[in-house]
């Protein structure tokens, strides 16, 4: 059973990302994360789209 996640909780998370890694890097650590979901999502598509080629070229 997952626990719901409210505002509070969501507020200390925040709270201690901030202390662990100061304010300065968090829109560093943002944009490296925001990086990282583009690359997995260009893989996740470059590899569907091969599959996708693959079954094409059995169909035919």
């Amino acid at each position: 059973m997952i626990p719901n996640i409210g505002p509070l909780e969501l507020t200390l998370i925040l709270v201690i990302v901030v202390v662990l890694f100061g304010a300065k890097r968090l829109p560093e650590l943002g944009k490296s994360l925001g990086q990282g979901i583009k690359g997995f999502q260009a893989a996740i598509s470059s590899k569907k789209s091969e599959t996708d080629d693959a079954a094409g070229k059995e169909e035919a």
